[in-house]
């Protein structure tokens, strides 16, 4: 039963550094006998001491090399995963997957390693750091990897992912390029029979503004599909709709909106920074400047920032037809749905009064935020509220009464 001498202990579980004495600490708390708020923090403290046991098994399985007599380094490696694989009870994939994972962690990747040791990040986030960074050079990940991993934690993995593919970009752009044009010229379409008697269509390896724009054009005209008459779910609609367009059935209807953002000095080909696809993530500085050259059959939106500062500079559309004024405006300053973690475009969110209007709110910009969906319901009939920040984040309070501080940037 839980010791009344320890209600005080979630306070001061974020002090404890993971290990044996944070272990101890948690294994003499009953979270029924706590508060909500409390029951978030002792949560946490728990995926912190994961996190420690994760990279104290990683590291136990990359020592399982260094014991085999093998001379051959690849035949260490694969006496390593086999008994690691009879020891876990693991399928042969999966303790490949799990060793290659720990040696990529004790050699490439220690500062990765280090963090997810002191519960900074958990194992997702560090996968995705070596996952994402596989393709690069040793000099090139730790270059990304001394950028990121300070801001991992605070990201989501989608986020995470976007930030590094970022990065990785950036770390040496001609090595981006040429990867870009050697995959691009291998773009195809295949198709693929599956076991129930259904049938897959795939495009491999397409230009993203292209693969976008489409996107956008069939998720538009699903959305517009589906009525309260309609049966079919919204992934039937697109998939539908995306077979009419192929055989020329569809009425491809309005325009699809994208959004693309780069920095001045890119546009102008004195740089190569990374661009941003909203809703894909980041594309070479090559594909940012033939977007914004190109007039598509797509509505294409377009904000640009100072190099050197990252602030705002100018918006616009290639559209003659731009949607009101404000939502462009709320959509080409704030790119992303605004709750904590959340990458919805904003073209697909609802564009929230923060103040309600039924309570007295005024549509104006600074009153006006992109939310999907799913998380205005949150902020309005689940008691989630937010308020902007100077810096242009903005700080979410939970029902329980827990702050989280996020921005609708990219990442």
């Amino acid at each position: 039963m839980f010791d009344r001498e320890f209600e005080a202990i979630p306070g001061i579980l974020g002090d404890l550094e993971p290990g044996p004495e944070l272990g101890g600490v948690l294994a003499c708390i009953d979270v029924e006998q706590l508060s909500g708020d409390d029951r978030i923090r002792v949560l946490i403290a728990r995926q912190r001491m994961r996190s420690y046991y994760d990279a104290e098994l990683y590291r136990d399985m990359a020592s399982i090399v260094d014991v085999m007599d093998d001379e051959d380094p690849r035949w260490a490696e694969e006496s390593a995963a086999a008994e690691i694989r009879a020891a876990l009870r693991l399928t042969r994939n999966a303790s490949d997957r799990e060793l290659s994972f720990a040696l990529e962690l004790r050699r490439r990747l220690p500062h990765v390693w280090a963090a997810l040791a002191r519960g900074d990040i958990d194992v997702w986030r560090a996968k995705t750091i070596a996952d994402r960074t596989v393709h690069l050079t040793s000099g090139a990940a730790s270059w990304v990897v001394e950028r990121v991993i300070d801001h991992a934690s605070r990201l989501t993995t989608g986020q995470l992912r976007a930030r590094i593919d970022r990065l990785a970009l950036e770390a040496d752009p001609d090595a981006a390029r040429e990867r870009y044009d050697h995959v691009v010229n291998d773009r195809r379409v295949v198709t693929e029979p599956n076991v129930d008697g259904t049938g897959n269509l795939l495009g491999l390896d397409m230009p993203p503004h292209r693969v976008q724009a489409i996107y956008r054009r069939i998720n538009h005209l699903a959305h517009t599909l589906n009525t309260k008459a309609e049966t079919r779910t919204i992934d039937q609609l697109r998939a539908d709709v995306f077979l009419d367009l192929l055989q020329g059935k569809a009425d491809e209807g309005p325009r699809g909106v994208i959004h693309l953002q780069a920095d001045l000095d890119s546009l102008a080909a004195l740089a190569e920074h990374p661009g941003e696809l909203n809703g894909y993530g980041p594309v070479i500085a090559d594909i940012a400047r033939q977007v914004a050259a190109e007039q598509t059959d797509a509505e294409w939106r377009f904000s640009v920032t100072d190099t050197a500062t990252g602030q705002h500079i100018t918006s616009g559309t290639t559209s003659r037809r731009p949607n009101a004024a404000q939502r462009r405006d709320v959509e080409t300053r704030t790119p992303t749905c605004v709750f904590p973690g959340c990458r919805m475009p904003s073209v697909d969110c609802d564009i929230d009064h923060r103040q309600r209007w039924v309570d007295g709110g005024s549509t104006r910009g600074d009153n006006l935020a992109p939310v999907c969906r799913h998380d205005h319901i949150l902020k309005d009939e689940r008691g989630w509220r937010y308020r902007p920040l100077g810096n242009g984040d903005y700080l979410w309070t939970s029902r329980l009464g827990l702050t989280y501080t996020t921005s609708g940037r990219p990442p």
